[in-house]
């Protein structure tokens, strides 16, 4: 029956479709659902160059197609529609697609990744992908010598700026507050750093640029009665406010920490509901990468194989 599977997929980035790639192989049949973003985050990158065996590099649509492809080639069944509901307590375990259709399987493999938090700001949009980024180790190299700035002021934002003084000029490291929520080892690096100047209680409210961002609108100590307007030259911003797991309709049934990350008993990619497994960003705040994500992914549909043979299903 097509509503009764051995192995369900729900995401589709580089983890989902790596995963699909395995579990096809090993004959599970899987059934994908490609989610909100088909193609996950990568879709909104222009150029990836650091996905290995693509020498001149490559777009992440492009690097997403190609995925879809090779798992397609395999058996895989793509389909479009979202997760919206997950009833985990049953076996097989029953998903809701789309609020209407219900699928049952055996095994499921979460992948839907993470969504990267935006200011709000309408030119983050407009110039998405002509200097707006939210991953500092993915676009870093495109702005060798150059300036640029980043918004936060936690661990991630000065590891972003740290690892951003290695490439770019001149950092600028964008702070609301009055202070850095940094660990201090963080915080010694960042303020040591003589590539980096911290703008502590500044806002950025808009950006500037002809054909791409060439500045950063700020506002410093808003909404006192000593506010200041001022603009900054830079090539790149970079957020780094912290990322959401795409792990809401989950939460019931799997544990999660305390941002929202599911928890998975390491090296392996279970969750503590035996036969469901997470892979790719939803179950990782340190690396984010694809590369890493597609690990993950081909871990997971080994996990989810052997759990099959065991149970004998």
């Amino acid at each position: 029956m097509d509503n009764k599977l051995r192995c369900l997929i729900i995401g589709s980035g580089p983890a989902g479709y790596t995963a699909a790639i395995y579990a096809s192989r090993a004959n599970l049949n899987p059934v994908l659902y490609e989610g909100m973003e088909p193609g996950g985050q990568l879709t909104t990158t222009t150029e990836v160059e650091n996905f290995p065996g693509y020498p001149n590099g490559i777009t992440g649509p492009e690097l997403m197609e190609d995925l879809k492809k090779q798992a397609m080639r395999f058996g895989t069944d793509v389909r479009s529609g979202r997760a919206t509901a997950v009833d985990f307590s049953v076996r097989p375990f029953k998903v809701t697609i789309d609020n209407e259709k219900v699928i049952e399987a055996d095994t499921v493999i979460i992948s839907t990744g993470a969504t990267a938090k935006y200011l709000g700001l309408e030119d983050e949009t407009k110039y998405a992908g002509q200097g707006v980024s939210a991953c500092a180790t993915c676009d870093g190299f495109f702005y060798r010598k150059k300036k640029v700035a980043v918004v936060g002021g936690g661990d991630t934002a000065c590891e972003e700026a740290t690892y951003l003084s290695g490439l770019a000029d001149k950092v600028y490291l964008i702070v609301r507050k009055p202070y850095l929520r940094a660990s201090q080892i963080m915080q010694d690096r960042v303020m040591n750093n003589p590539k980096i100047e911290i703008l502590f209680e500044h806002n950025a409210v808009g950006l500037f640029g002809e054909k791409g961002v060439e500045g950063v609108h700020l506002i410093k100590r808003m909404g006192e009665s000593d506010e200041e307007k001022l603009d900054i030259a830079v090539d790149g911003f970079f957020l780094a406010i912290g990322h959401k797991p795409n792990t809401e309709i989950f939460k019931d049934y799997i544990e999660l920490d305390d941002v929202g990350y599911i928890r998975t008993s390491s090296p392996y990619t279970k969750t503590n509901v035996d036969g469901v497994f997470a892979c790719g960003d939803v179950a990782d705040p340190i690396y984010r990468q694809a590369v890493t994500a597609a690990g993950t992914g081909c871990r997971a549909a080994m996990d989810a194989e052997r759990y099959l043979t065991e149970k004998g299903l």
